[in-house]
């Protein structure tokens, strides 16, 4: 496993319960310590990686090289980091029922879109 596997930040709303859910999540798939940043207000932090406003969701993961944005599964994290295509990140819009962190059962395929640094955006992957 490389080294920006683990060393991963996530930032979030202090007052969002499926943050706090998703970085437990991530912490018992690597094994490590996610660190957490909450911030009152994520609309700079969305800026400054570039995520476009139609893929947003409710945290950001600065992944080394990557953001991963909203509540992807580790295993298309895992495609992200072992593909290591010329994107700025991934995302998964909103906050799908049954995704990692999110209550519910899972109701359909989730689309996960790759962004690139000009902001444009396509398909990741479906899962």
């Amino acid at each position: 496993m490389s080294e920006q596997v683990n060393a991963v930040t996530l930032y979030r709303s202090p007052t969002c319960a499926c943050c706090h859910e998703y970085a437990g999540y991530l912490e018992g798939k690597l094994g490590s310590t996610v660190e957490v940043v909450n911030k009152a207000d994520l609309s700079g932090i969305k800026a400054e990686y570039g995520i476009p406003e139609n893929v947003q969701s409710c945290h950001t993961v600065d992944w080394g090289d990557y953001f991963v944005e909203g509540h992807v599964p580790y295993e298309v994290v895992q495609q992200l980091l072992a593909a290591e295509p010329e994107i700025a990140g991934i995302a998964l819009p909103g906050m799908p029922s049954g995704s990692p962190g999110m209550p519910g059962e899972k109701t359909e395929a989730w689309q996960v879109y790759a962004v690139h640094e000009d902001g444009s955006v396509e398909e990741f992957t479906s899962f």
